[in-house]
């Protein structure tokens, strides 16, 4: 590895450093404590709040380079004006391109997070959070795209009477538990692209954690090893 290599592959874990985290307790807070402050306390806003917390330290997380922070930018853009303009007045267009936009950003930012995981040759605190946090965003990236597929294509999903069909929470709540496999059965896919979306994601899911959990058992290992042998040769001498 030249010295360029070797100060680029420094910058990038310089600037990720401990942002998985902070990604990690927004992502929780958005799923435990946005639902419970709206449902008790009526503070709907707060979710969006969220979800843009979310977005700004996704750039945040993935800027370790200028050009990444402009791609990020302008995808998260898009996406951070249709949650807040609703306040205001609601567009379709405006919600399908900002959708597509939140889809775009997440798969964008999980794209450069693993790319800083396997750049990585020793497991640590922030590799373990940052796998999490790649799988946590593919659940997001695929809310987003449910709800490009409802609204293009009403009817796709069998929703129960009461809760909005268009709202971003009913699907961001389908898209985890589609994820995980869990499959509780209250919204279901009718139509046929939404039945092979779904089976992707579900299968991309899994895939994830074999693929992740392997992979970081290897390294484990790995750097077990290593620093079993560096021990017997200080012993030695």
């Amino acid at each position: 590895m030249d010295g360029d290599e070797k100060t680029c592959l420094t910058f990038s874990q310089v600037c990720f450093k401990e942002r998985f985290l902070s990604l990690l307790i927004f992502i929780i807070a958005m799923l435990i404590v946005g639902p419970l402050f709206e449902e008790f306390v009526g503070l709907k806003i707060l979710i969006d709040i969220l979800w843009s917390a979310i977005f700004v330290s996704a750039i945040y997380a993935v800027s370790q380079k200028k050009r990444h922070i402009v791609i990020a930018v302008l995808l998260a853009l898009p996406m951070l004006g249709s949650i807040w303009s609703k306040y205001f007045f609601q567009h379709k267009a405006l919600l399908v391109v900002g959708s597509l936009c939140g889809a775009a950003f997440f798969l964008f930012a999980v794209i450069q997070m693993l790319i800083f995981i396997y750049s990585h040759k020793e497991v640590t605190r922030d590799l373990i959070v940052g796998a999490a946090v790649v799988y946590l965003f593919m659940a997001l990236m695929w809310t987003f795209i449910f709800v490009v597929v409802e609204i293009l294509h009403p009817g796709s999903f069998s929703i129960p009477e009461g809760q909005d069909i268009g709202a971003t929470q009913s699907f961001l709540y389908y898209s985890f538990v589609t994820i995980t496999t869990l499959g509780y059965g209250d919204i279901t896919p009718v139509t046929r692209l939404a039945r092979s979306l779904c089976v992707l994601e579900a299968v991309i899911g899994q895939l994830y954690l074999v693929v992740q959990v392997a992979w970081l058992v290897g390294v484990h290992v790995s750097q077990s090893m290593l620093k079993k042998s560096r021990q017997d040769d200080e012993e030695g001498e």
